[in-house]
């Protein structure tokens, strides 16, 4: 914690959270002004619960991305939602997102949590570049009715449009406090948890079907030199088939996958980068509670 405090300071944990594909990733990049979650437009991208740091003079926010919320088909899926649960607990303002495709109710419960947390709720109607003004008037008086105590934000995260006001009212609403983190700080994760999941996003773009949700990146060396960042990943699949389908004929896929990745890497990291990718096959990753927390999804 950082222990300058500034009179009037105003601190807090701003959680952000919502059903698959509304756009919360796309949206808390945009808050923070960096690339920290990653964005495709595949279900399940966010894995984990990932924090973005936004610092003023006389203000921190400590946004955090969520999973989208979904039924568990698997114990990897049970910790996604354990990470939703704890971002409602252990929130001083929620950022509820939904956006003008989601035409149905989905998992109406956590519209019920919204209406019992003691936390203020801002409910985020994004993507309003896809639609028009009459269907934007009739989306936010059935919100409005859903959520009574939220206040209700149409933005673009894409665009970038009502970001600003949005920022500025979660500054208005956080408490009293000193920052969290020191200010020169813009997210809890190192290096390495970004390097796996850059690759993590080009498997999801690159793939089809269930393969992607089947692979786990680890991050088995991380070297940082001067002018040079030496990395080797490996990428954990469930069956002998799907290593062949990530490597590909004669390791096109796997070769188009690090390069990808590694372009992106450079750009973030803003060094070069040499990076190896193997892959490995590790049977029920997915359902083995000491594996899922040697991959960071269960907490001590």
């Amino acid at each position: 914690m950082n222990n300058n405090p500034v009179k009037n300071h105003k601190s807090g944990f701003v959680n952000i959270i919502g059903n698959p594909n509304v756009g919360k990733s796309t949206l808390m990049n945009a808050l923070v002004g960096e690339k920290l979650s990653i964005v495709t437009a595949k279900a399940q991208t966010t894995r984990h619960r990932i924090m973005g740091i936004v610092n003023g003079e006389d203000y921190q926010i400590v946004f955090s991305d969520t999973p989208g919320i979904l039924r568990p088909s698997y114990k990897l899926q049970e910790s996604m939602m354990n990470f939703v649960e704890t971002a409602i607990g252990d929130a001083d303002i929620i950022l509820y997102v939904t956006d003008v495709v989601e035409k149905s109710i989905k998992n109406e419960e956590y519209i019920e949590k919204l209406n019992k947390v003691s936390s203020p709720v801002i409910l985020i109607i994004n993507k309003i570049d896809l639609s028009n003004q009459a269907e934007l008037e009739t989306l936010y008086e059935k919100w409005r009715e859903l959520v009574p105590r939220a206040e209700i934000f149409p933005v673009s995260a894409q665009e970038k449009f009502n970001i600003s006001p949005l920022l500025n009212r979660i500054v208005e609403l956080i408490p009293e406090s000193p920052a969290w983190y020191d200010k020169d700080v813009f997210t809890d994760r190192n290096l390495r948890f970004f390097a796996s999941e850059i690759i993590r996003e080009k498997i999801l773009t690159t793939y089809d079907k269930e393969v992607p949700y089947s692979t786990e990146v680890t991050i088995d060396t991380f070297t940082e030199g001067p002018e040079l960042y030496t990395i080797e990943a490996v990428i954990n699949v469930l069956r002998d088939s799907q290593k062949g389908i990530i490597i590909g004929k004669g390791g096109s896929a796997l070769k188009k996958v690090g390069t990808l990745a590694r372009k992106d890497m450079e750009s973030f990291f803003e060094k070069k980068v040499f990076l190896q990718i193997f892959v490995k096959v590790n049977p029920d990753w997915r359902e083995d509670k000491r594996k899922l927390k040697q991959f960071g999804y269960i907490q001590d």
